[in-house]
Parts: structure tokens; sequence; C-alpha cells
């Protein structure tokens, strides 16, 4: 039969590198062969496996470091990476499921995701190849050790966190986690063995060496589930067996003579064993894999051959599979319940051999133990076999048939039984049917669902912490079911020992939780009578028939566990209140429950007897009562087949006044409808240790309430401190902001005295700048008045100029006219006078005209000038209007501004001073221009006044009248004088205003103008005189009218 393996997408892997041959063969579930399909075909060899931590998917790596992973369940796999290069381990069981860890034979360790396909991480540091990979319980944590060395690493960050460095002389073995525990166990080369803590890294304890004379060089290690024993191999047939906890050398195992080197070791798991691993598997050098039991030594099956032998095996954490790779490049996966059926088979006959030999000492010597075959020696036959089967036919007489034989759903206890004889055990497929109808499960649906619906029971509120069940449905259906027997008789919640007993049920139908409770029930109300007499104390009267029975059968037995003080609560209380369950495995439990359910209540009894005596040989081998308690409460090699066939002989062979049938009533089942009453217990002290312990829960409330209200008072006490505390820096705060606010307000008074300082001194220089003002527009309107009076001034002695000039120019046509007549006297004399005298009013016209041009020009540069002032003045107010602006910002500043403001204004004083050195200067250089214009007008009048003089002269020879000429000229050089510094009134400088109304030189120029319109004034009566005079000497002739001709 073939199986076709298929990817993740559902097709079939069809393709020419890659083929895959799957046969099915008894025991081996699957054969996975790696080949190459093409003109060489050729074999890619498998190097190393790993399963996760369910066990139902496996990680496989081949040479060419091709990444397979296969879904056992899913009958899938799928190829997930392609590392190049030959892989060196695997380790599949990190805390992110998807996520696996391969060491490569670069000596690098790489983390990939098989779902996703990519590469998570890279780790270096090893210097050479990784052996072997150990992953922490936790999955977060691994270690990865090399011949030189072991590394530590966090498999959240892929950071290296320590590095064990040795000695090259001594060399590693081998670094892992024990289970369960946080310590680190490190085997070296010289065969010491280290402890050490995780969290501290501090050592422990070491491993003493192993017993003088026996010295066995270690290359391959082993732990137990639990972490209490250490099995170490290498090259001999002897395996070391070291409990952890004592830290000594307990048992030293003989392989058989074929084992020369052991290559691997590994446990396989079993689910009852509560981690205390009995079958170990051990890999020789002839690539064989031998599984015994290292407490009894028995050999109970291998795999491999040496014609198809094994090169490394791994056991999958649920113990359902071994995955070996074969030396042919193959991967085979076994099925461990094939494997072991097989080999449970009841033997022929058992043995077990302990020899002396010469080169061991004494010591050595009670330690060796040699392991001998616990099966038939005839070679397997599973093949060619049949199992043998026998048809029940229907006898004629059924009828006659005891009545009570007769079983719910057709069934007869008698022929249940017999066929129990016939196979020892019912078949699997049907076995839970049969039990419901061996013991007659009246399955009352409602009074289960009253019972379940009181909730939770108090006393299984917090069983998690007491039993810590993985599976959460487990713990769920386990607690409802303790609850539920709980509300039915208040006995079974102050029993400690009814999760034990209940558990193995719970386990088996968890899926039907009415079917558990009333096996469970059914179980406590017939096969365990009279246990519940006298609680809390274990039932003693029970006990005693047990003793009494082992007893009558074996007296060495019990005189040696008397002599040790092993009474019946070490041998047999153990195996009662847990119902075998610690001390068998699955299949032997139920095979075992397959008989006690078939039989009389007593069978249950007799059972634990067959197991004391079965176990007669190893218990007569203790002597200390820690190895009395160790072997009952965990499991021990012992042949369930015949402890089971001794039960029968003890129920067959006991006499009547010892027997427990005569004690223990037949079976009774549940009653329909409603639960029977169970009350076979003291009463009184139950429901007195139930008061007590209510009492105890209602303190418990009690004080978890006080407790609470603690925590809330405290709670409240802190809030309340911390609200003061938050009031206190609130008034902190409002005192610092009130101090700050009188700092402020103190800042704002001082601001507020600088600000009217300020206002006062700008109030003082608007005063003094309004006074200049008025001052100004005073000095403005004087110098207008005196600008009109002067341009009146000017106005009319423009007239009386011109009036002049008429008169003159009147004087002048008389006087030519005289001139004519004179000339027509004296011929050519008068034109000659007439001409000279139009040049003289021609230069005179001229020199009118310029000055009636520089009046022009002065009026101008004076009008100028005016603008100027007023430009001036606008400028004044802008910038004084801008100074008052930074004032008014200053006053927003602090105290610092104070001087920038108070230097500003030293700057605007220097500037006017700047400013009245400047217009000093300009008032000096037209002084200078003004003493030049004076000196041209002097320069002007004397000219003009020497030519008056020559014409009155010329008068005065012609006529003879001019005779107050002379008076004339001689007052004038003494006015001479005078009149020479009289500036022109027009040429008064105005740049500086305060010079206007009290500089002398402005005294003395009024003083010359004055004199000078007197001296017009003297000059115009005088040519008035000189005209009145001439008119009346010389009448005007009457000329005859003349014509000119050429």
């Amino acid at each position: 039969m073939f199986l076709c393996l298929a990817d993740v997408n559902g097709n079939k892997i069809i393709l020419s590198m890659v083929v895959l041959l799957v046969v099915f063969l008894y025991r081996v579930i699957v054969n996975i062969l790696h080949s190459v399909q093409g003109y060489h075909s050729k074999t890619i060899h498998f190097l190393n496996v790993a399963f996760d931590s369910s066990g139902d998917s496996l990680l496989a790596g081949d040479r060419q470091g091709n990444i397979y992973v296969f879904d056992l369940n899913g009958n899938r796999f799928n190829l997930v990476q392609r590392t190049m290069q030959a892989c060196t381990a695997l380790a599949f069981n990190l805390r992110r499921k998807t996520e696996f860890l391969v060491a490569l034979a670069d000596y690098s360790i790489k983390c990939f995701d098989t779902e996703t396909q990519e590469l998570v991480s890279w780790m270096r540091g090893h210097e050479s190849s990784v052996s072997s990979i150990s992953v922490h319980e936790s999955g977060k944590f691994a270690i990865t050790t090399s011949t030189d060395t072991a590394q530590l690493w966090d498999l959240d960050t892929f950071q290296r966190i320590r590095k064990l460095n040795v000695r090259q002389s001594v060399g590693i073995q081998k670094v892992f986690f024990l289970p369960l525990s946080n310590t680190i166990l490190s085997c070296f080369k010289d065969n010491s063995v280290f402890a050490w803590e995780f969290d501290t890294l501090h050592c422990k304890y070491q491993l003493s060496a192993p017993v003088e004379g026996f010295v066995l060089f270690y290359k391959v290690f082993a732990v137990t589930r639990d972490g209490h024993t250490l099995v170490a191999g290498g090259k001999s047939n002897h395996l070391h067996v070291w409990c952890l906890e004592l830290k000594r050398l307990i048992r030293i195992i003989q392989m058989p003579e074929k084992v020369r080197a052991v290559r691997h070791l590994e446990f396989l798991p079993d689910e009852f064993d509560g981690g205390s691993n009995q079958v170990l598997g051990v890999l020789s050098q002839d690539n064989v894999m031998r599984f015994i039991n290292i407490e009894t030594c028995k050999l109970l099956f291998d795999i491999g051959s040496p014609e198809d032998g094994i090169s490394t095996a791994v056991i999958s954490p649920n113990g359902r599979y071994i995955a070996s790779v074969m030396e042919n490049g193959s991967l085979n996966l076994y099925s461990v319940q094939a494997l072991t059926q097989e080999g449970n088979k009841p033997p022929p006959f058992m043995f077990k051999v302990v020899e002396d030999g010469p080169k061991y000492t004494s010591e050595a010597n009670k330690l060796i133990t040699k392991v001998t075959s616990g099966r038939s020696k005839e070679p397997w036959k599973s093949k060619q076999s049949k199992i043998q089967s026998r048809l029940l036919k229907l006898q004629a007489n059924t009828s006659l048939e005891n009545k009570e034989n007769e079983l719910p759903g057709g069934l007869n206890k008698k022929r249940l039984q017999a066929l129990l004889k016939e196979f020892g055990e019912y078949p699997a497929k049907y076995r839970m049917f049969v039990w419901r109808s061996l013991l007659q499960l009246p399955e009352n649906h409602l009074a289960f669902s009253s019972l379940i619906d009181r909730g939770i029971h108090s006393a299984f509120v917090n069983i998690q912490k007491e039993y810590p069940i993985k599976s959460g449905k487990l713990l769920r259906v386990l607690q409802r079911t303790l609850s539920a027997l709980a509300h039915w008789s208040a006995i079974f919640a102050e029993t400690p020992y009814m999760p034990l007993l209940a558990f193995p049920f719970v386990k088996l139908f968890q899926n039907n939780q009415l079917i558990c409770f009333e096996v469970v029930a059914t179980v406590v109300v017939n096969f365990c009578q009279h246990w519940f007499e006298y609680f809390p104390n274990p039932p003693f009267n029970v006990l005693g028939m047990v003793e009494n029975v082992l007893a009558h059968h074996d007296k060495e037995l019990l005189q040696h566990l008397i002599k040790y003080n092993v009474t019946s609560q070490v041998y047999a209380w153990p195996l009662l209140e847990t119902l075998l369950s610690e001390v068998l495995t699955r299949e032997e439990w139920l095979k075992t429950f397959d008989n006690i359910f078939s039989n009389h209540p007593s069978y249950f009894l007799m059972i634990v007897v067959a197991y004391v005596i079965c176990s007669r040989a190893p218990l007569l081998h203790c002597n200390q009562a820690a190895d009395f308690e160790y072997f009952f409460h965990h499991r021990n090699n012992v042949d369930i087949n015949v402890v089971i066939k001794e039960a029968y002989h003890l129920m067959e062979a006991t006499p009547l006044d010892i027997h427990p049938q005569h004690m223990l009533d037949d079976f009774t089942p549940l009653t329909k409808g409603q639960y029977p009453v169970f009350n076979k217990y003291p009463v009184f002290i139950v429901n007195d240790q139930a008061q007590k312990w209510e009492k105890i829960r209602q303190d418990e409330i009690e004080y978890l309430r006080e407790r609470q209200l603690a925590h809330e008072s405290e709670a409240k006490a802190q809030e309340q401190k911390a609200e003061d505390e938050a009031w206190y820096r609130k008034q902190k705060l409002l005192r610092e902001a009130e101090e700050q606010r009188q700092k402020i307000l103190l800042e704002e008074e001082k601001l507020a005295e600088q600000s009217q300082r300020l206002a006062v001194v700008k109030r003082e220089l608007k005063a003094k700048e309004l006074q200049l003002l008025d001052v100004s527009r005073r000095c403005f309107l004087n110098y207008q008045q005196d600008q009109l009076q002067m341009e009146l001034k000017r106005l009319d002695d423009e007239i009386a100029r011109k009036h002049l000039i008429k008169n003159q120019e009147a004087v002048t046509k008389e006087m030519k006219d005289e001139v004519e007549a004179h000339q027509r006297k004296v011929a050519l004399k008068g034109v000659q006078r007439l001409i000279e005298i139009d040049k003289e009013e021609i230069q005179k016209a001229h020199t009118v005209a310029e000055e009636n041009l520089a009046k022009a020009e002065q009026k101008h540069t004076d009008t100028d000038w005016r603008l100027q002032q007023q430009r001036r003045l606008r400028r004044d107010d802008q910038e004084q209007e801008k100074r008052y602006r930074e004032i008014v910002e200053l006053l927003h500043d602090n105290r610092v501004k104070e001087a920038e403001l108070l230097k500003a204004m030293r700057e605007t004083e220097e500037k006017k001073q700047k400013d009245v050195v400047q217009n000093k200067a300009q008032l000096e250089e037209e002084q200078k221009a003004a003493a030049a214009v004076d000196g041209h007008r002097k320069q002007f009048l004397d000219d003009k006044r020497n030519d008056e003089l020559k014409l009155a002269e010329k008068l005065q020879r012609e006529d003879g009248h001019f005779e107050g000429l002379h008076n004339l000229k001689a007052r004038c050089p003494e006015r001479g004088v005078e009149v020479h510094q009289v500036p022109r009134p027009g040429n008064i400088c105005l740049n500086d205003l305060s010079t206007l109304a009290s500089s002398p030189h402005n005294r003395r120029r009024a003083d010359l103008a004055r004199q000078e319109w007197e001296l017009m004034a003297e000059v115009r009566q005088l040519r008035q005189r000189l005209a009145s005079r001439a008119k009346a000497r010389h009448p005007p002739a009457r000329f005859p009218a003349t014509t000119w001709s050429s």
C-alpha cells in the first residue's frame, strides 16, 4: 500500500528532481527516499530530523541544504528552504511555532519561517561545526554546542547572551537545558558534568566521578522529561544512570554483548508517567536502536538492523512516532503504538540476569544490571501470522441464563468475561461502549444538569494552581466533574485525592461530561467501598484487607516491608488513590480496568496485591523508605498481563475469612432519574471539617474583604495624599504666582513712576518745544512784517526812483533843449552833450535793470529759504513725533532701556548743537556775502555820486548856479564813511532767528539804511531845487520847425 504525499495546495508532487518513495511496512508508517532522476540517478541523503512541540510536524534536512516540513496529520509536505549547504543540527520547538533553527556547515545558525519561507535571523559566532541545539521549555532561549564552545542565545532578539569557553585539551561533549527547570547541564570530554543556574549562570553542583575502577568516557546523554534522571553512554556497552536530585550514580546498565559503543540515547515519552520516563532508546554501533526499561532492565523492542541500519533517530514529544535517518539516506517513520503492542505480548518466560564479573569492584557490582529480553526469542512473523478469532455462537439455553448477567445494549456479562479471558482486553473500538454497559450507567441528564447548574464548587475554583494542566479544555472538564461530585456529596469536596482518582476517566471521557461523571460516581460507589469511613484518614479497613491478603500469599515480602517500616499506606494506598494511573501506561491501565469492571469490586484490591507481589524482586532490593515511595509513585517495568493473572489467582486462592469479596458489597449501579444518596462517611467529621473549611473560607473572604478595604483605604489615602500634594503644589504655585504678581506690580509701579517722570520730561520738552515754536513763529511773523515793510519801502523807493527818473528825463529833455539851443548857438557841442547824456541814460537804465534782476534773485532766494525753513520745521516735527513714539515704546520696556532713551536725548542735543554750529557757520558765510554785497553797493553809490557831482559841476560850469554842490561834496565825504557800511535791506539772513531781535550787526545795518534814506532824500530835494532854478532862469525857447536833411 502506498501513501501519496501532497503539497500545501493539494497538488501531487511529480518532479524530475524529487521522488518520494513511500512504503508501508508493519511498524514502519512511511519510508521517504529523496532521489534525483536523470542521466545519473542518485539519492540525496537526509542528515537531521526534528519534531515540533506538538509532535505532529516533522522537519528534515538533507545534504544539499533542502529543508522539508512533513505534516503527519494532514498527509502533506512542503519544501520550506534551500540553504545550499548541509545542515548539522535542527530545532523546531521554538516559541513561535512556524520558526525553526538550522545549523549549517559554515558554522552559522539561521532561523527561518515555514510559512513565509523567509530568513528571520542569521547568528554567527562558532568557529567549528555546531553539533546540537537545545531549546528552553519556554522557547525563548537556545544553546548551540560545538567542540570548542557553547553559546546561549536570546530567540526574541537573536542576540548572544553568554559564551562558554573551555581549553582545547578538555573539549565539550554537549550543553543542554534540563526539562521543567532553569538549569543548564554541561558535559565535557573529561567526564565532568556541571549544572548551572540559568538566570545567574552560577554553578549549582557537579556530578561526582563514577565509582572507582569503572570509568566510562561519556559521549551521549539523555534526560527524562521531569529532569530527575540522567543517562550517559560512550564507547562501551554500559550505561550510567544518575539521579540528579541525589547527585549520585544509582545504576549501571549493561547492554547485550552485541553492543560495543553507544551512539545515541533518547527517552520514550509517555502520557501517564508524569515525566519519569522508564523506556530508553539506545542506538549502538551496529545501527540498531534498542528500547529498554531502565528500572527492570528488560529489552522491550528494537528498530533497525545491520543491513538496514539507523544513523540517528528522534522521538516525538507526544511519544507516538519515532523518526530515524537510515544509513542509506532515507527517512523512516515508526509507530510507537505498534511497537509497544507487539512488545507487550505475553512472553513464554521472563528472566533478568545479574552477573558478578571479576573485573569490577564490589561497589560497581552492586550497580551493574544486565539487560535481558522481556519477549519471545522467536523471530518476528507478524506479516505471516494471523489473529485467531473464535466465533461465539448463541447457545440454545439463553433463556435459562441468570438475568443478572444481562447488560444494557444486548450484552451479556458472562460472554464479555469469556471474551476478556480469551484476548486479555476488550477491543479499543468498543471499549467505551462495553464499559458503559458493564457499569450500567443510568444517564440521568436532568440530575446531572442540576448539579452542573450549581456552578464551580468553591473547593475547586483554584485547582489549576495545584494541578497545572496544559490543556484548557481538560482542566475545565476536570473542574466541572469534581464540582458535580462535590455538589452530589460533601465528602468529595474535602477529599484531597479526588482529582487524582477522577483524572484518568476525565481524560478518556472529556467529550462526554455526563458519562465521565457517572463513571467516576459508579467507581466511587462500588470500587471505593468503605474508603471514607475513617475520613480524613486513609481507609484502614480496606488497607487491612490488602495487608491480610498479602500476608497470606507472600509473608516474606510482607516481612521485608515491615522490616523497613513500610506500611500499607506506602505500598497500597498510592495505588488505590490514583487507580494505578501513576504506575501503568495508558494501554496497561485500560486493560487493567477492562478486568476490574468485569469482576467483583474486590478484584480491584486483588489487582493491587498482585502488583505488589509481581514487583517482589525489586522491592526486596530496596532498603530505604524513599526508594519504596519512589517505586509506588512511578512507572515500573511490570508485565500487566502477569499482574492480571495473579489477581485472578488471588481471587480463587484467598481464604474466605480474609477474602475482600465477603467484606465488600456486590456491584450496584447508579439509580435512574436521581442519583443515590452517598453518606457512607462520618458525617459529623465531614460537616465539622466542612464548617471549618467554610469558616476558613469565610475568614478568608472576610480577610480578603478587609484587605480589599485596606487596599481601598490605602488607595484612598494615596489618592488623598496625592490630592494634598497636588493642593500643596497648587498653593505653592499660587504663592509663587502671587510673589511674581507682587514683583510685577512693583515693576509696574516703578515703570509707572518712570512713565510719570518721562511724561513730566515729555511735557517739559513739549513746553520747551512749544516755546521755541512760539518764538520761531513770532520771529517769523516779525520777519514777514519787516519783509512787507521793506517791500513797501522798496516799492516806494522804486516809485520815487521812477518819478526821479522821469523828472530827470524831463529835466534832461529841458536841458537838452537848452543844450540844443545852446548848441545851435555853440554848434556841435550841444549835440555831443546830448549823445553823452543818452549814453548815460542808457547806462542808468542798464544799471536799474541789473538792480531789478538782483532784487528778483534776492526775492527768489528768500522764497527758497522760507520753503526750506518750512521743510526743516516739518522734518523737525516728524523727527520729534518719531522720538515721541520711541519714548512711548520705551515706557513699556524695563528700567534698562531708560539709559538708551537718555542716550538718544543726548544724541539729539548733540545734533542740535551741531545744527547751531552749522547755522552759525552759515550766518558767518552770509555775513561775509552781505559785506561783499555792501562793498559792491558802496562802490556803486560812490560811482553814482561821482557821476552826479560831475554832472552838477558841469552844469555849474555852464550856468554857474550850482554853488550848493560844493557843500554837498563837502558833506558827502563825511558821510561816505558811514554810507559804505549800510547794507542793502534785502540781504538780511534769517537762518538764525535769534539774531533778528538782538544782534548789534542788525542795528548797525538799520542805522546805515536810515542814513542812506536820508541821503537819498537830500539828493531828491537837491535835484528838485536845481530843476526849479533851471526853469526859472531859462524858460523854454521856441525853435522853428526844422528838418534834418542829409
